[in-house]
């Protein structure tokens, strides 16, 4: 049976062991979907993922992705601007707009401080975040990073950074299990630990 190869077929199932959560059984279910499509299905799917990879960036201000300047939620004038929400990454946006609880905007770090995988406060976008609260409107930032340990060192780091310069700074209630990601948390559990969050 290891004889049995087919060179093309086992590159794909690779390229899709490379995303994350995927083992070789998903891998090569997918890579058998792939070879069932027609080429026009194919197409469509190729394209999607070139579409998706050329237009969509940072938000210039939330550092969320978007295919415009700024994203829909910082051009959004009924939010209040005044109230932002750090988070990890883009997922975890998602996962608090669920709620629908929280009317704020966001920033987004793009990941944690994680010195044992050679991450640093520099690789993530806080200076961003303090160029927006340097800007004058903001009263209230809201540490939405996950309860890990990273979670919990970059909270404490970003807070220390913003305190000095007079904005009230909160961390999300524990409703939230310690170890757990945001973007699995249900949105009751997400309302209870906004609804909260205590002053860091």
């Amino acid at each position: 049976m290891a004889e049995y190869r087919i060179a093309p077929l086992s590159r794909l199932i690779e390229q899709f062991q490379h995303l994350p959560g995927i083992g070789y059984k998903s891998a090569q279910r997918m890579a058998y979907y792939i070879l069932g499509l027609s080429d026009n299905g194919v197409k469509q799917l190729t394209d999607s993922i070139l579409d998706a990879h050329r237009k969509i960036h940072m938000c210039k201000v939330c550092c969320n992705l978007t295919d415009q300047d700024l994203c829909s939620i910082c051009r959004n004038s009924r939010r209040d601007h005044s109230t932002v929400c750090v988070v990890e990454n883009p997922r975890d946006v998602v996962a608090m707009e669920r709620t629908q609880d929280y009317m704020g905007t966001y920033h987004v770090l793009h990941g944690v401080i994680s010195p044992l995988n050679g991450v640093g406060p520099d690789q993530l976008h806080i200076k961003e975040l303090l160029a927006r609260i340097k800007g004058g409107k903001i009263r209230e930032v809201i540490m939405a990073t996950n309860p890990t340990v990273e979670g919990e060192a970059t909270a404490m780091y970003i807070s220390r950074l913003i305190k000095p310069l007079g904005v009230k700074v909160t961390r999300l209630a524990y409703g939230i299990p310690v170890g757990g990601d945001l973007e699995y948390a249900d949105e009751v559990t997400l309302s209870r630990a906004l609804e909260g969050r205590s002053e860091l």
